[in-house]
């Protein structure tokens, strides 16, 4: 007898991979009726004859990279393997990664799928653009793809714990209940592409880190895909400090919205001096999202359009009220 354990990849999803009940692993020990195996976590313990042993370890290893790629795994998918068959796999030109349950991630807008391309080519990009243009949940994506990928060894988000118009006073509970809320946008984007016991694993090993921006001072950010959300709430002084935190095989990924900016009015926001500053500096891609991109409810377009209007509406007051003023002849104008 022939005893050897294989190791499933620590991003392979257990929960995904076994099945329900372990309905999966019961399929494989049917299509393997000679062979003795022992499934437990990540751990596959396999007894029997060499040649089965290596035959069994062959059909595993393509079952995990198809359960890794499509984040799905059912009983046909497994036959077919076996078999030595490609199962049929819906294909999308624009597909990011496969999420929860198999969904499909995908950039479903011109703006989305340049932030995708530049990933590529750039370590630091900004994505800016109204609310529900994907900036946000893409960049997620674009970092989950990277860790499944083993591009990268850790994911990190972070927002600045700034109110939105509200004050919410002192919270409750612990450092980490005290700062879900601001965070809770990031959670939701991951729920949708990571299974909740994985997704737990993942936070408590610190794979995936979410945290206030205060929290990034002092550290250098290697081996990882840090994202930036609503940047626009930033000072100049934290940006800066964002942005040389970045380290060794580091991608960072900038997002904010230039109409929902939370500071003090006289406050400039970081995101602003950091797009009129780093302008010219290679390495740096921009993705300008608009109206076009948006992917929300039909009316949130429609909601967005209108302050846009009446914004502009407002401008072009302004700048003839300015004109007027400039064009009026006062007394103390025409004394020598």
């Amino acid at each position: 007898m022939f005893e050897t354990i294989f190791e499933l990849t620590s991003h392979t999803d257990t929960t995904v991979f076994y099945g329900v009940n372990n309905s999966n692993i019961q399929i494989l020990k049917n299509l393997h009726p000679n062979l003795r195996i022992v499934a437990r976590g990540h751990t596959i313990k396999i007894d029997g004859s060499e040649d089965e042993v290596t035959k069994f370890i062959l059909n595993i290893e393509k079952i995990e990279r198809f359960c890794l790629d499509n984040n799905a795994l059912s009983e046909e998918n497994i036959i077919e393997l076996v078999k030595g068959n490609s199962p049929d796999e819906i294909k999308f030109e624009h597909l990011i990664l496969h999420g929860v349950n198999g969904k499909s991630i995908m950039a479903r807008t011109a703006n989305q799928q340049k932030l995708v391309k530049d990933f590529d080519t750039n370590d630091l990009l900004f994505a800016i653009g109204p609310a529900g243009s994907g900036k946000t949940y893409t960049a997620i994506a674009l970092a989950v793809r990277s860790l499944k990928n083993r591009e990268v060894k850790k994911i990190i988000l972070s927002r600045p714990a700034v109110e939105a118009g509200e004050k919410l006073g002192f919270l409750p509970g612990d450092m980490k209940e005290k700062i879900d809320p601001y965070l809770q946008p990031l959670y939701d984007a991951l729920q949708d592409m990571i299974t909740p016991l994985k997704l737990k694993e993942y936070m408590e090993n610190g794979t995936i880190q979410i945290a206030p921006l205060a929290f990034m001072r002092g550290r250098t950010l290697s081996d990882a895909v840090v994202i930036l959300d609503e940047a626009q709430n930033t000072t100049t002084m934290q940006i800066k400090m964002f942005l040389t935190r970045m380290g060794l095989n580091t991608k960072m990924i900038v997002t904010g919205d230039m109409t929902q900016i939370d500071l003090p009015y006289a406050q400039k926001s970081g995101l602003i001096d950091a797009l009129e500053v780093l302008k010219n500096v290679k390495g740096i891609a921009k993705i300008e999202f608009d109206v076009k991109d948006i992917v929300r409810h039909k009316l949130v377009q429609r909601i967005v359009e209108a302050y846009e209007k009446r914004s502009e509406t407002i401008e072009k007051f302004k700048l003839i009220k300015t004109n007027e003023n400039s064009n009026t002849i006062t007394k103390s104008d025409v004394e020598i």
